[in-house]
């Protein structure tokens, strides 16, 4: 069993809006956005990064925007459902504050003893608020948000799995611990972790393969402390049978690959070198920032990207 595996680092999304996208997770959500770069393989794409004042592993959002990009239709071997921490007592405030902001898909729910609250962003991705008791990240405040209210990171994500059995002995393997059952959905947590420590396991048997586009999960990526327990990570995995891509240099993070039995994506990301490593922290997100391989292509994005607000 691993022990390297510190809950998520991070999800990455597809949306058809690069604007409406960076409103929602800003203006709405309260979130800040702390890299705004572009996809390393289209880099014609922008790549958004929204998290906490520094894109603390286990609290980052990030979103590839293709432009007017065909809705993707829900189903199984994808993340159905990503969960943020709020303080305990503060839905009240979020259902009032989702609902004048014509939010859809808003829902109250109690889920595994959780105070939650449900709701989808404008491509129609599941997401949900969930009161924690005692999470003591700091909050982004500088959009405005209350410390009262403020999300603290990533609480959970729900992985949608037509048969559990395989990613169950991956997440065991990965050092997961089955904690509780409720109806079809199994949870499972990881200890020591960023925060972001929970997976959900929902198992839906007759229900066919998701398709992707806007408003699906791309990939979801576990946080490793440093370079060297990655290694360990992708020997551990190899070894297993996954196929597992070379450590890739994501400028932010160092990054690998393999998809799972279920189809779903995993990423496993470092925690070095961190969102400020080309950006003052007072200033993250603000300027377009390019991979080196791509700095040659600035002034054609810059007249090509869509515009962002600050």
């Amino acid at each position: 069993m691993l022990t390297q595996i510190k809950g998520l680092h991070h999800m990455t999304s597809l949306a058809r809006d690069a604007v409406e996208n960076n409103s929602f997770f800003t203006q709405v959500l309260g979130l800040r956005r702390v890299k705004k770069t572009v996809n390393f393989d289209a880099p014609d794409v922008y790549h958004l990064y929204y998290g906490d004042e520094v894109g603390t592993p286990g609290s980052v959002m990030t979103y590839f925007p293709f432009p007017n990009m065909v809705k993707g239709n829900q189903g199984t071997g994808e993340i159905g459902e990503t969960v943020f921490s709020v303080p305990t007592g503060s839905l009240p405030f979020w259902q009032d504050r989702l609902a004048a902001r014509n939010v859809q898909g808003l829902a109250r729910e109690d889920y595994f003893g959780e105070a939650r609250l449900r709701f989808n962003n404008p491509d129609g991705e599941g997401f949900a608020l969930a009161e924690v008791d005692d999470d003591t990240r700091p909050a982004w405040t500088g959009n405005g948000m209350s410390a009262d209210h403020a999300i603290r990171g990533f609480h959970s994500a729900g992985m949608r799995l037509r048969d559990d059995g395989q990613m169950a002995e991956l997440l065991t393997f990965m050092g997961y611990q089955k904690v509780d059952r409720q109806g079809n959905v199994t949870r499972y947590a990881v200890s020591g972790g960023t925060g972001a420590n929970t997976i959900d396991l929902v198992n839906l048997p007759e229900v066919a393969p998701a398709r992707e586009g806007a408003g699906s999960v791309h990939h979801i990526a576990f946080a490793v402390d440093d370079r060297a327990a990655q290694l360990e990570v992708r020997k551990a995995l190899l070894d297993t049978g996954y196929a597992v891509t070379p450590v890739i240099d994501r400028d932010y993070f160092w990054a690998i690959y393999f998809r799972t039995p279920g189809g779903v994506l995993f990423e496993v990301a470092t925690n070095e070198p961190g969102f400020d490593r080309d950006e003052d922290t007072a200033h993250l997100g603000e300027a377009l920032k390019l991979p080196t391989q791509h700095e040659h292509l600035r002034e054609a994005l810059e007249k090509k990207l869509q515009p962002i607000p600050a």
